[in-house]
């Protein structure tokens, strides 16, 4: 068994690293998406020097207001505490957020093909970012089948053919009302005989209160399981970054219901409270594999914590 990195896995076949000036260009839109938790945060560091206990009362407040969290952002200030002689407080952070985003997630190469589960809320652009992440895949040489899975909302499947054909990548799927675990079934059954590298499952974008549609995700995954050894080989979860609070409870109850390996953060292009990445990571130990900085194809990127930690905090562009 190899496991990959999501950064090696949309790399091109040499194992290159991503270009600098690519590189550069997604932490500038990382910073611009960050900019209203950046700006709060900046406000809120104090100077240098000794720290008053109000001058930690209010960085901790900062970090609550950017949805980082009340137990995270406690414990982040506490070993902040302890470095209180460091002259620059904004790197001392940016440095313990990296910390605690790292390490990004990595996919497990078990089986060819291997099987991407993708589960999330209605509106996060779950679909969206399934076909940007099958144009990367395909753009570095992977070929891949996407299942549409999500034959709950009528326009799902054609959608997901649209961006199939975008993307250059095989679609399988079903009448409006299908069983979403025959399509997950059947895709992987075409993958394998057309010897395809890896399926995306699109599932409904259901509600994570809903018990009934929750169920049903957990029979997909059962199916999915029971079709193909060691399947599925990640289960990625696509999270608004403008959720707040809530994306940090939609992330803890589909863990629960699907063992969540990943989470793609989306919408970092709308002057999101970024912060929810840093809740995700610390308090469910759940690593933020991918973001979506934008609209275009390449706009979904492998998630780099030092990179984003500096966008959010408000360090350097590398």
């Amino acid at each position: 068994m190899t496991s990959r990195s999501w950064a090696e896995l949309l790399g091109d076949a040499e194992g290159d690293e991503q270009p600098e000036e690519e590189r550069r260009g997604l932490v500038r839109r990382l910073r611009a998406g960050l900019g209203r938790s950046r700006d709060a945060l900046t406000r809120s560091l104090p100077g240098v020097g000794r720290l008053a206990e109000a001058d930690w009362e209010q960085v901790e407040e900062a970090l609550i207001a950017a949805d980082v969290g009340v137990s995270t952002s406690v414990e982040v200030v506490e070993r902040l505490r302890t470095q209180r002689d460091r002259a620059d407080l904004g790197q001392a952070l940016v440095e313990e957020l990296t910390r605690v985003l790292e390490p990004a997630g990595s996919l497990a190469l078990t089986a060819r093909p291997s099987v991407v589960l993708v589960v999330g809320v209605n509106g996060t652009g779950k679909t969206t970012t399934i076909g940007k992440l099958a144009y990367r895949l395909r753009e570095h040489g992977h070929e891949v089948v996407l299942a549409a899975a999500d034959t709950f909302r009528a326009a799902a499947g054609e959608q997901l053919e649209i961006w199939a054909q975008r993307a250059g990548a095989d679609f399988v799927g079903s009448s409006h009302g299908g069983d979403p675990a025959a399509v997950a079934f059947d895709a992987i059954d075409a993958a394998e005989a057309r010897g395809r590298d890896v399926v995306l499952v699109d599932t409904a974008g259901r509600l994570h209160t809903q018990t009934n549609l929750m169920e049903e995700l957990r029979k997909v995954r059962r199916v999915i399981a029971g079709r193909l050894d060691g399947a599925p080989h990640a289960t990625l979860l696509v999270l608004d970054s403008t959720s707040g609070q809530n994306g940090l409870q939609q992330a803890r109850l589909f863990h629960e219901a699907v063992e969540v390996t990943g989470v793609a953060l989306t919408k970092l292009d709308s002057s999101a409270k970024g912060g929810i990445a840093v809740a995700v990571a610390h308090e469910l130990g759940l690593p933020i594999t991918l973001v979506g900085v934008g609209e275009g194809l390449d706009d979904l990127q492998p998630f780099d914590a030092g990179d984003f930690a500096a966008a959010l905090v408000g360090g350097q562009d590398g």
